[in-house]
């Protein structure tokens, strides 16, 4: 019995640890260096993404959530792009290239769609499997943020506006 409380304890060290970590704010990780091919067949890398707030996005035309969460992500790049603020969204590498061009085109997305093809900017992301995954990079090119599942919009947003007023 005393290991197990003994383990129990040390998880709750751990976690308490790990929360403070992020809450303040020292989990910011430089986003992996990473080239994304754009639909234009135009090449775009991490690097590129300095100086301006950019969401990631990481998705495919089969997932629902990915779909449903499209319209508050070109709403969220329509608001605050004239701001600093660009969006990035990844196909993932599952996903027909004629689909996300279909997807890109139908939908109108206002902000530029990579393919990712062999899968190495999902590997290179954590391993991204699950979409929607969407990643918040500040102007200093760190991840400041990460999201499995649809956002919650309005906190996205007040974080936006934190990130584009920092210097």
């Amino acid at each position: 019995m005393g290991i197990k409380h003994w383990a129990v304890g040390a998880a709750l060290v751990a976690f308490a640890g790990v929360g403070a970590f992020v809450y303040l704010d020292a989990g910011r990780s430089a986003a992996p260096e990473s080239t994304f091919v754009l639909l234009d067949g135009s090449r775009q890398t991490t690097a590129d993404l300095r100086g301006k707030v950019t969401l990631v996005n990481f998705w495919a035309t089969s997932c629902t959530t990915c779909v449903a969460e499209m319209p508050e992500i070109i709403a969220t790049h329509n608001k605050y792009h004239a701001k600093g603020f660009d969006t990035l969204a990844v196909a993932m590498s599952y996903d027909p290239p004629s689909y996300v061009v279909n997807f890109a085109e139908s939908r109108k997305l206002p902000f530029k769609v990579a393919l990712d093809n062999t899968g190495a900017v999902a590997k290179a992301w954590g391993d991204v499997r699950l979409t929607p995954s969407t990643f918040i990079v500040n102007k200093r090119g760190e991840i400041v943020k990460s999201y499995v599942g649809a956002p919650d919009f309005p906190q996205l947003h007040q974080l936006i506006e934190k990130l584009l007023a920092e210097t």
